[in-house]
């Protein structure tokens, strides 16, 4: 095999070739690390390899009949812990953070076959819609590398879009694995809340609006993660029913129904929608009614600017929280210059979060879940951009030195001023990606499919979301759109690269 016919292979057809002794798992990662080598250098996706682990463990791999067996694979630098690797989550400060056991995410991806190159990149603690962290540098598109491949998951989506392999572990805490789906031109799918915890030891990932799965270029690859992944830790904070079948079989035959769609090209918190987007959205909506499909403009019910508001108090609390255990683990205080700008802020506002403060933002998520449950039971789906518009270019959101002083002075603000200065200061990223948020304070399904390129030939995904366990529909939705003209095919990627 060379790497023109590596790249048009999906992960469960090449697990299928290893399992046929058509190919050997020593020459897929042959084939993904000659490909790494050939693209990292510009993209900057992979920031640690694991060679000599990752080929001793091929070695000894044994054909079980494993769904993923030889299949290469990257992980991402927060939660996916390997044993006896760094997981730094994307800071210089545990850059000598060493895992002392595999996440259980990991593990029983190990099981299913798959081979580890090693970790990809991610802001700092996943707290960014791009992956520009100051430590690893700037992730690039494979689009187009003077534009971000958005985040938080960038590194994998980068490598997925690239071809170094079909399938990378992503998570997803306000968009992260959709949002990079739809900027490079991926399938990108966020489970129910609770369908696939990391574990162990990690019990409600920012309250339960994180949650870890994959970026992959192919329906039935995500569909096989899903089946192999979800499962019920008695230890999870936060568990969903088992679904009785199995989603590949769903992406083989995809349901004979015709559904209910609510769709909106609004933005939640009233801020700039491109035309791009629009455009997807329309082209979309067109092909469901061609289909038969009940289609209607329809906005969700949900004050997206509180519960942004909402979302935000979280993370002050959250990153404080990290923070402190920085500090008491490394027996010093934390300076702004240790990390990012933005988690010194949120970590200072945080403080002064009131726990009567912090239960009332998750009580504004649930009242959001209650209404979105109610619109469920008239559609089967939401309908909306994936993103607001191409994805921004590299450095355009890193803040000036000016602005960095001015949220210096985070510390001489009330409460209230506080929280509106983080609002401020995540507002012009906010405004690319205001579509995403609302699935993960819910915690609902919701999915980016790649079904639109834009007038400068970078994709624009759409995003569905459907009611809570129903992954299902949009697997099956997503098996019929990936079969339609829509569908921007991964070979189509792999041919505009412009790296």
């Amino acid at each position: 095999m060379n790497i023109e016919s590596y790249l048009q292979y999906d992960a469960v057809g090449l697990a299928e070739l290893v399992r046929n002794n058509q190919v050997t798992p020593k020459e897929l990662l042959d084939l993904a690390f000659a490909r790494l080598e050939q693209t990292n250098p510009t993209l900057n996706a992979v920031i640690r390899t694991r060679e000599e682990s990752v080929y001793q463990e091929a070695s000894t791999l044994e054909n079980s009949g494993q769904a993923l067996y030889g299949v290469p694979m990257l992980l991402k630098d927060i939660s996916q812990a390997i044993e006896g690797e760094v997981l730094s989550s994307g800071s210089k400060l545990l850059t000598q953070n060493i895992a002392k056991q595999d996440s259980h995410f990991v593990a029983k991806l190990r099981q299913a076959g798959c081979l580890f190159l090693g970790h990809t990149n991610t802001p700092e603690f996943g707290l960014k819609n791009i992956t520009e962290p100051a430590y690893y540098g700037a992730t690039r598109n494979p689009w187009h590398s003077a534009y971000s491949p958005g985040g938080s998951s960038g590194g994998a989506a980068a490598m997925v879009a690239a071809g170094v392999v079909p399938v990378a572990g992503a998570s997803d805490g306000g968009g992260s694995i959709r949002i990079p789906a739809g900027f490079t031109g991926l399938m990108g799918l966020k489970p129910t809340r609770g369908r696939t915890p990391v574990g162990p030891g990690i019990g409600r990932q920012w309250q339960g609006a994180s949650i870890d799965f994959v970026l992959s270029r192919s329906v039935r690859d995500s569909a096989t993660f899903l089946d192999l992944l979800q499962t019920v830790q008695p230890e999870a904070a936060f568990q969903t029913p088992l679904y009785p079948g199995r989603y590949h079989d769903i992406v083989e035959k995809p349901y004979d129904q015709k559904y209910r769609i609510a769709y909106s090209t609004a933005s939640p918190v009233r801020t700039t929608v491109s035309n791009d987007a629009k455009q997807a959205v329309q082209r979309m909506v067109n092909w469901l009614e061609d289909q038969g499909h009940s289609v209607e403009e329809m906005e969700a019910p949900v004050n997206g600017i509180n519960l942004m508001k909402h979302y935000y108090v979280m993370n002050s609390g959250e990153i404080n929280r990290v923070i402190e255990q920085l500090e008491r683990h490394s027996g010093r205080s934390l300076t702004p210059d240790d990390v990012d700008i933005f988690t010194w802020v949120l970590h200072i506002a945080g403080k002064n979060i009131s726990a009567a403060a912090y239960s009332e933002s998750l009580n504004g998520w649930d009242q959001a879940a209650a209404q979105m449950a109610g619109f469920h039971d008239q559609y089967d789906f939401y309908l909306t951009p994936t993103n607001a518009s191409e994805p921004p270019k590299i450095g355009e959101l890193t803040p000036s030195e000016l602005q960095v002083k001015e949220l210096l002075k985070v510390d001489h603000l009330s409460t209230t001023e506080q929280q509106q200065l983080i609002y401020d200061m995540f507002l012009p990223s906010l405004t690319y990606t205001p579509f995403t948020q609302l699935a993960n304070l819910t915690g609902q399904p919701a999915m980016s499919v790649p079904t639109h390129l834009s007038n400068q030939g970078l994709p624009m995904g759409v995003q569905f979301v459907a009611s809570k366990g129903r992954e299902d529909l949009l697997l099956s939705l997503a098996s019929l759109i990936e079969r339609s003209n829509l569908w921007v095919d991964h070979k189509v990627v792999s041919k505009a690269m412009r790296i």
